[in-house]
């Protein structure tokens, strides 16, 4: 179900001492994404595979069974009005992660 131009994020919170990040959305739902699920992934293109896998939906399973210690969340920038970049200790930045990807990927 795509929300474009619809949901958007109301509150978003980078828990780093239980590594997520906590989505508040304006049709009242609150979705949680471990950093390791959200790292996993990762739209980019050299995270996806080329651009012909490009608009996938995240794989939710992968989203919520990954684990990564060792990862953390460096920086969350917003991308216009339409996505957020992390950008991760392991220093991969380039994911630019839509409000509609994370909505529809939303745990």
């Amino acid at each position: 179900m795509s929300m474009t131009n619809k949901v958007r994020p109301t509150h978003v919170t980078a828990d780093r001492e239980r590594r997520v990040v906590i989505i508040q959305w304006s049709d009242g739902r609150e979705c949680s994404y471990s950093f390791a699920g959200l790292r996993a992934v990762c739209p980019c293109v050299l995270c996806q595979g080329g651009h012909a896998l490009m608009g996938r939906p995240a794989d939710r399973l992968l989203l919520a069974k990954s684990q990564n210690d060792a990862l953390n969340l460096d920086a969350a920038t917003p991308v216009g009005s339409y996505a957020v970049q992390f950008a991760w200790n392991d220093g991969h930045d380039s994911g630019i992660y839509t409000w509609d990807y994370l909505y529809e990927a939303g745990l």
